[in-house]
């Protein structure tokens, strides 16, 4: 066999395993489309839709309407999280960092033993943690002094069958009807409450414990080993991606202008395009970013905090 055939195979074989894959998620998701359809005819299933038309009603006082400040809210998380995927995929991926950062050991932040010297990507991951983890304790403060947290937090056992009831909805392709400036759906809330209260601690506890700041004496370590945090750490963050991916796209789907104004504009408009326009300059700032987050532009950054060198 000549060498041209054999890099033909090798390359057919490396493009295989996608494209069949990708059929493969079609052809499950079509058969999922088809099957929620003919549920949908099932008199018993028709009357459960009808006894959970797939939302709570939300505890008394419950505030209508999305504030400015979860605006503001909504781009900082999205732009982090984006950026700490990105990070948190080099660190795991790349085998010759491009630099390394020690952080200087005098000022507010000062320890005994000198600073662990660190690759510059594990720097930049680090810092954006940081940052994410100050806007969402901000986040919660003001989730819970507004009373915007009655809307992603379960307050009744109906909430799990509402759930099926929109799951079924949307695998039908019939999507809920109820109105996300009042009232999200079963299925948003529960999402909502495992990203906020579960999935977003589990990311920062297993990143904390992974972390050079974290102490290799400490007792505990011996109940929460190094190994137990990162066989959490990374399934966690593919739970974001997917969340991200899910969320855009449900988005973008179920009226665009309408949800994108609820998110970024504060207003329940379903003509204006003013929201589309703010998450239009949020995904180009984002982009932007993506792009210099880069050596070139990361160490004069990471140089203020402590000594970037080669090795």
């Amino acid at each position: 066999m000549s060498v041209s055939s054999k890099s033909s195979g090798i390359t057919s074989n490396r493009w295989f395993k996608p494209v069949a894959v990708t059929v493969g998620a079609l052809v499950i998701a079509l058969i999922l489309v088809l099957v929620a359809q003919w549920l949908r005819t099932l008199d018993p299933v028709k009357q459960f839709l009808t006894d959970y038309p797939g939302h709570s009603e939300l505890p008394e006082g419950a505030p209508t309407g999305l504030p400015a400040w979860l605006g503001w809210q909504h781009f900082l998380n999205m732009f982090f999280i984006v950026l700490i995927i990105r990070s948190g995929w080099q660190v795991r991926t790349t085998t010759r960092p491009p630099g390394y950062w020690t952080r200087n050991n005098k000022g507010f932040i000062k320890t005994r033993n000198a600073p662990t010297k660190i690759s510059l990507d594990l720097w930049f991951h680090l810092t954006l943690d940081a940052l994410w983890v100050l806007n969402g304790l901000i986040f919660i403060v003001l989730l819970f002094a507004t009373g915007q947290w009655m809307r992603i937090v379960p307050t009744s056992w109906d909430v799990f069958p509402n759930a099926v009831s929109a799951g079924l909805q949307y695998a039908s392709l019939n999507w809920p009807l109820e109105n996300g400036w009042v009232n999200y759906n079963a299925l948003q809330l529960l999402t909502y409450f495992i990203t906020v209260f579960i999935a977003a601690p589990l990311a920062i506890i297993t990143g904390i414990r992974m972390s050079g700041a974290w102490p290799k004496k400490a007792a505990v370590n011996k109940f929460y080993p190094i190994e137990a945090a990162r066989k959490v750490h990374f399934p966690v963050m593919i739970y974001f991606v997917a969340f991200v991916i899910v969320h855009v796209t449900l988005v973008l789907a179920t009226g665009a202008l309408r949800n994108l104004n609820h998110m970024y504009a504060s207003t329940d408009d379903a003509n204006s395009w003013w929201g589309f326009a703010i998450f239009a300059a949020s995904i180009v700032f984002t982009a932007a970013a993506w792009f210099l987050a880069r050596p070139l532009f990361l160490r004069p950054i990471a140089s203020l905090m402590g000594k970037v060198t080669n090795r």
